[in-house]
């Protein structure tokens, strides 16, 4: 590759934008892509609005490229019905340009009664979103073997962090300690959940697309110690001026919203992931690229914390 051009597809939404990030903190000139071409980006970004849902779109959103990120999504409800033919878009034109593509992952494809997650754990789905996450991986795998265009896969579970507004952590309990009301946690709170720090993550995203040793693979992502729901609402708690009160989403409480609430109805499938271990064991990344440290539990919640709560004073 001659060009050092990095392309992130989806640089309004957290994932994406803490790749946008993390790519300049590196030197790489990048190029920010999103529908309206105005993702909040550091100065020296280049923005474009492209939808890359089209052919065309996605060939001039990726034009000149060395490494493409494919942060993008469809809608949560809407991913069984238009994620497969965006992957497929964004992989036609990546191969076109002659780029790399980092596809922007989460855990879903290991289904229930897996606890501790590694890339040789199963990918056996078991639900909607997962047998989904399974077929676009194996879309993307066939890609890379064919001799396509290199591929590689980063996968991460739930996030939180500064500007994580579509996370279920920041929905249940970052954004409402930040207005000093009472949060919750998803399913319960003595099982173990990791989580990630989008700002840890989007590093690890860029040493995906800037190491050659990570294309054909898969890698599970660098968390940290997963913590326990009671661990993690523990910290949000201490980065508070006082306590507030602490809760739980439980599976009635989801089925009973579910015919009212679209986000409580797709949630269902996956409380599982919450309601027993679900823990990233991110061994593989750390012994081919490591050590890569990641931000402690108190200092990650400390700092979104923060951010959230500046926001909520205005």
């Amino acid at each position: 590759m001659t060009s050092n051009l990095h392309v992130v597809l989806g640089a309004s939404g957290a994932a994406g934008n803490a790749i946008v990030t993390a790519l300049h903190d590196r030197d790489h000139e990048v190029r920010a892509v999103n529908r309206s071409g105005n993702a909040p980006v550091p100065e020296g970004v280049a923005r474009l609005a492209a939808d890359i849902t089209s052919g065309d779109g996605a060939a001039a959103a990726v034009a000149g490229a060395a490494v493409v990120y494919l942060a993008a999504q469809p809608a949560y409800h809407r991913w069984t019905e238009e994620f497969p033919a965006m992957v497929s878009t964004v992989l036609d034109a990546t191969a076109a340009a002659g780029a790399k593509l980092v596809m922007v992952d989460n855990l879903y494809t290991y289904g229930p009664g897996q606890t501790t997650l590694t890339e040789d754990s199963p990918e056996n789905g078991g639900t909607k979103k997962g047998d989904l996450r399974v077929q676009l991986a194996d879309m993307l795998r066939t890609a890379h073997d064919s001799g396509r265009l290199p591929v590689a896969i980063g996968r991460a579970s739930d996030y939180y962090g500064p500007a994580t507004a579509n996370s279920v952590i920041t929905a249940l309990a970052i954004a409402p300690a930040a207005a000093g009301k009472s949060i919750r946690w998803m399913g319960r709170l003595d099982r173990r959940h990791s989580a990630a720090y989008l700002p840890d993550i989007g590093r690890a995203f860029s040493v995906l697309g800037e190491e050659s040793k990570a294309d054909g693979e898969t890698w599970i992502l660098p968390h940290g110690p997963a913590p326990t729901g009671a661990e993690f609402l523990a910290a949000v708690n201490a980065a508070l001026p006082a306590p507030v009160k602490i809760g739980t989403v439980s599976k009635r409480m989801l089925r009973i919203a579910a015919p009212f609430h679209r986000i409580s109805r797709e949630s269902l499938e996956t409380l599982y992931q919450w309601t027993d271990d679900f823990v990233a064991d991110d061994g593989k990344f750390q012994r081919v690229f490591g050590p890569f440290e990641t931000t402690p539990l108190e200092d990650a919640v400390a700092e979104t914390m923060r951010w959230y709560v500046e926001r909520a004073a205005r």
